[in-house]
C-alpha cells in the first residue's frame, strides 16, 4: 500500500531531477508548481479518505482485484467443489459398499441361524424316533416276555396235568418190585433212562394188555432178563434210581407211550428179529431202544 509520504517523495525527486536543464526562474515555477502539486495531492486523498470510511483512494484502489485474481480465485473455487463433490461421491459410494456389505452380513447370519434351526429340528427328530424306537423296541421286548411267560406257565400247567394223568399209586409190595426192576436194568443209566424204564412199566399197567399190576408186569414169563436170570433180587437199590422212580409215578414221562425196550447188544437174536419185525420203532435213549 503506498502512503502520501512515499507519494511526495517520488515527487520531489522527479522535480530535482528537472532542475539541472531549467534556470532559477524556471526552478522557483517548479517550486510552486510542486508546492501545489502537494497540496493538491494531500486534499484528494483526506477527501478521499473521508467519503471511503477512512481509506483513501490509493488504498482502495490497492485492494481492488484484478479480473485475473477473480479468475484465479474461481478456478480454485471451482476445483475445491469438484473435490468436495469427489470426496461426497467416494463418501457415499463407501456408505453404499458398507451398506452392502452390512446387507450380506445380515442375510449370511440369517442363513446361517436358518441352517443350525434345521439342524436343531434334525437332530431332534432323529433323537425322537430312536426314543420311539427303543419305547417300541422295550414294548416288544416286554411283550414278548410276557407271552413267554404266559407260555411257560401254560406249559408248566400242562406238564403238571399229564404228570397227574400219569401219576401212579401203587401198593408197597409193587413199589418195591419197580425198584428193583429199574435198578437191575438201568443202574447203569441217567436219570432219564432209569425214568425211562419206570415209564414202560407203568405204561404196561395202563394199557389192558398186560396184567394190571406193576408185579404182574414184571414177572410175566420171558418179558424182563433180570427175572430170567434172577439178577432182580440181588439189585441194590440206589437213592438215585428211588428219585426217578418216585418222580416216574408222579406222572414225568419221556416214553412217548412205549410198551417196550430193548438192549439190542445183550438180546438174543430171536428177540431182536421179533421186536424190529412185529413192533414200531419210536426212540433210542442211551443203549436203550424203545418201541411200541
Amino acid at each position: 500500500m503506498l502512503t502520501l509520504r512515499s507519494i511526495l517523495q517520488r515527487i520531489s525527486q522527479f522535480f530535482r531531477g528537472m532542475t539541472i536543464k531549467v534556470t532559477k526562474r524556471m526552478y522557483r515555477s517548479s517550486a510552486i508548481f510542486m508546492v501545489g502539486a502537494a497540496v493538491i495531492t494531500v486534499i484528494a486523498f483526506t477527501s478521499a479518505g473521508f467519503g471511503s470510511s477512512g481509506k483513501n483512494a490509493l488504498t482502495a484502489f490497492a485492494e481492488t482485484r484484478s479480473s485475473h485474481d477473480v479468475t484465479e480465485e474461481d478456478a480454485v473455487l471451482e476445483e475445491d467443489a469438484v473435490a468436495q463433490a469427489k470426496v461426497q461421491d467416494n463418501l457415499t459410494d463407501t456408505t453404499m459398499q458398507a451398506q452392502l456389505l452390512a446387507g450380506n452380513l445380515l442375510e449370511k447370519e440369517v442363513k446361517q441361524k436358518q441352517q443350525l434351526e434345521e439342524e436343531v429340528i434334525l437332530q431332534t427328530q432323529r433323537i425322537n424316533a430312536q426314543i420311539a424306537s427303543e419305547e417300541e423296541a422295550k414294548r416288544l421286548e416286554e411283550e414278548a416276555a410276557k407271552k413267554a411267560e404266559e407260555e411257560a406257565k401254560e406249559a408248566a400247567k400242562k406238564a403238571a396235568e399229564e404228570m397227574s394223568a400219569h401219576a401212579m399209586s401203587v401198593s408197597q409190595e409193587d413199589y418195591n418190585v419197580l425198584l428193583h426192576i429199574v435198578q437191575a436194568e438201568a443202574g447203569i443209566c441217567d436219570e432219564t433212562g432209569k425214568i425211562l424204564v419206570a415209564n414202560v412199566i407203568l405204561n404196561r399197567v395202563r394199557s389192558g394188555q398186560f396184567p394190571s399190576s406193576v408185579r404182574g408186569v414184571v414177572y410175566e414169563p420171558s418179558q424182563f432178563s433180570p427175572v430170567s436170570n434172577g439178577s432182580i433180587h440181588s439189585a441194590k437199590v440206589t437213592s438215585d434210581t428211588i428219585q426217578c422212580v418216585n418222580r416216574a409215578l408222579s406222572g414225568e414221562d419221556y416214553s412217548n407211550g412205549a410198551l417196550y425196550f430193548m438192549y439190542r447188544r445183550g438180546s438174543k437174536r430171536g428177540a431182536v428179529s421179533w421186536f424190529d419185525s412185529h413192533l414200531t420203532y419210536l426212540f433210542q435213549h442211551g443203549n436203550h431202544e424203545f418201541f411200541k
